[in-house]
C-alpha cells in the first residue's frame, strides 16, 4: 500500500500553549492526533507522552495482529500518562485523546478515545468513521437533539472517556478494507468545531483533485488550508489535522 502522508498542528489565536501533539510514522504508516488536557502544561504531558510511546511501541510488537497492537498500544499510553501524574502530583487528572489510524497491508485499522476523529473521504462523500466519547454524542446517541443543535450545547467540550483518567480503559477500535484513492484526514476538535464537513469535504477536493496522481505539496497545502480555515473562524483552540492518501 502506497501511502502519501502530511500533517500539521497549531496553536490557534486563543491559547496560551499548544497541547495537541501529532504522530506522522511514515515507516510504519501509522498517525495520530492526540489533544491533551489537564491544568498546570498537563495537557501538553500528556499529549506528548502519547506520540512518544507510539512508534517504539510498534516496533518492540511487530508480532501482533494489528488490531491488538493498537488497543495494546494505547493501553500502554494510559498506563504511562497515570504513573507520570503519580510521580507528580500537580499533574493530577491530566489527559488525552487519542485517535489514530494504522495501515497493515490492504487493511486500516483505527483506535479512538475522546472526540478526535478520523474521517474518510471517497467518491465526493464525507464519512466521520470514529464517534466523540463526549457529552454530547451521549445526548445524540439518546435522540434528544440533532447534530445541528449539538453544535450549540455549552457542554460539547465534555468528554466521557479520555487516555490517562482512568487505570481501566475501553478503546474503540475497528478495521476497514483500504481502497485506491480513499482519503483519511486525522484532526483534533479545533478543526471539525469550527470548520463543517461539507467545507472540509470542499478544501480537501480543491487541493487534491485526483488522489492517484496527488503529490505531497498538494496534501501539504490541503493541511495548511484546514487550519486556516479554523483560525479563521475563530482559532479558538488548537488545531491539528493529518491527511493520508492512499495511492495504490
Amino acid at each position: 500500500m502506497a501511502i502519501l502522508c502530511a500533517g500539521g498542528s497549531d496553536i490557534g489565536r486563543k491559547r496560551k500553549t499548544n497541547q495537541d501533539s501529532i504522530c506522522v510514522d511514515h515507516k510504519n504508516h501509522f498517525y495520530a492526533v492526540a489533544d491533551g488536557m489537564g491544568g498546570h502544561n498537563g495537557g501538553d504531558i500528556a499529549s506528548q507522552l502519547s506520540v512518544k510511546v507510539m512508534t517504539p511501541y510498534l516496533e518492540q510488537h511487530q508480532d501482533m495482529d494489528a488490531q491488538n497492537l493498537m488497543k495494546t498500544l494505547i493501553q500502554q499510553i494510559n498506563s504511562d500518562i497515570l504513573k507520570k501524574a503519580e510521580e507528580k502530583p500537580e499533574l493530577h487528572g491530566m489527559g488525552t485523546t487519542v485517535s489514530a489510524i494504522y495501515f497493515h497491508g490492504q487493511t486500516l485499522v483505527v483506535g479512538n478515545v475522546g472526540d478526535s476523529r478520523v474521517y474518510l473521504v471517497n467518491n465526493n462523500h464525507i464519512f466521520q468513521m470514529t464517534r466523540d466519547h463526549s457529552f454530547v454524542q451521549e445526548k445524540l446517541n439518546m435522540g434528544i437533539y440533532s447534530r445541528t443543535e449539538a453544535v450549540r450545547d455549552p457542554q460539547k467540550n465534555v468528554l466521557v472517556r479520555s487516555v490517562g483518567f482512568e487505570a481501566d480503559i475501553n478503546v474503540d477500535i475497528f478495521h476497514y478494507r483500504v481502497c485506491k484513492n480513499d482519503i483519511f484526514m486525522i484532526c483534533s476538535d479545533g478543526l471539525h468545531g469550527k470548520v463543517s464537513d461539507a467545507d472540509i469535504l470542499h478544501l480537501i477536493q480543491k487541493h487534491i483533485v485526483d488522489p492517484a496522481t496527488c503529490t505531497m505539496k498538494d496534501v501539504q497545502e490541503a493541511v495548511r488550508d484546514l487550519i486556516q480555515l479554523a483560525n479563521d473562524n475563530g482559532g479558538q483552540d488548537n488545531i491539528s489535522v493529518i491527511l493520508a492518501v492512499a495511492q495504490a
